[in-house]
């Protein structure tokens, strides 16, 4: 069985205790095992859903120009596809703006408060989708909303995507989205995630347990697109939980009315990430976590 190689940083010691039982942790963070490609994906999903603010990276030998293939998750790295070959891109680093000598104080002045405007409209993109399950491996991706935030200026996507299967009854009822609505409005899910890519560039991602939403998309863009989505995000469950300790549970529908959302979680996802947008409006932290992330 072909070894593989993984790396974590800044997760928690159970995520670690977990590789553990598969592999050898030969140095701090960095874990070496041999097994087949099934328990690899399902080490690397456990990873994806218990990663928290970390970052992680997988390598493995693969039947490629290379002989082999890697992914990363939650790093500033992109993977890109060439021809087959993966490959990765490290982002321009674009320094701080700064005041240059030579200026009157006046004119430092207006600099530092046009730096500063430009800081305070700060740029993220509230993401959810609809799914027909919760496993990743046999669930598929029906629905992808998000809202494109900027100041005041709002963008908005809305995609529903057609699959191969025949709905759940009890999706069906959950959410509205039926099998005939999917083949008169839904489009391939190669069509989807290109659109989706393009909507949210390299913004902040913002989502409620938003966890749940990339790791099925982290998976479609590699098994569709060989793509792979690299965006830094903020989960809004967590700074619920750490801002409101008394709710007897942090479901979305239970939150909202806490905070003086008045309005039923309907299960689309625009609709969701509408809702989602109300709440981030009333949580004090938010905002400062957002301009940590962009720094």
């Amino acid at each position: 069985m072909p070894m593989t190689v993984i790396t974590l940083t800044k997760v928690t010691p159970a995520l670690r205790g977990d590789l553990t039982k598969w592999m050898q942790e030969i140095s701090t963070g960095v874990y070496v095992g041999n097994f087949n490609s099934r328990v690899r994906s399902k080490l690397w999903n456990r990873i994806i859903e218990n990663i928290g603010n970390g970052s992680a990276t997988i390598s493995y030998e693969y039947r490629n120009e290379i002989g082999y293939d890697f992914d990363t998750f939650n790093t500033s790295r992109e993977i890109i596809n060439y021809e087959g070959i993966p490959l990765v891109r490290i982002p321009n680093l674009i320094e701080n703006n700064k005041l240059k000598d030579g200026f009157s104080n006046a004119s430092k002045f207006r600099k530092l408060k046009k730096i500063n405007s430009k800081s305070t409209s700060l740029k993220y993109v509230i993401l959810d989708i609809e799914t027909t399950g919760i496993n990743i491996e046999i669930s598929k991706i029906i629905e992808i909303g998000a809202i494109k935030v900027n100041g005041k200026n709002i963008e908005k996507l809305n995609l529903l995507v057609n699959i191969d299967q025949k709905l759940p009854e009890k999706i069906t009822n959950l959410t509205g989205i039926s099998d005939d609505l999917l083949l008169k409005k839904g489009i391939s899910l190669n069509d989807a995630l290109l659109k989706l890519k393009q909507f949210i560039g390299n913004e902040i991602l913002v989502g409620y347990f938003i966890n749940f939403d990339l790791k099925f998309l982290h998976k479609a863009f590699k098994d569709t697109l060989r793509d792979h989505i690299s965006n830094k995000y903020i989960d809004i469950m967590k700074l619920v939980e750490r801002d409101n300790q008394f709710i007897e549970n942090y479901k979305l529908e239970s939150v909202l009315p806490e905070y003086g959302i008045d309005s039923k979680v309907p299960h689309r996802a625009l609709m969701d990430a509408e809702l989602i947008n109300l709440l981030v409006d009333k949580l004090p932290s938010f905002h400062h976590v957002l301009k940590q992330k962009n720094h």
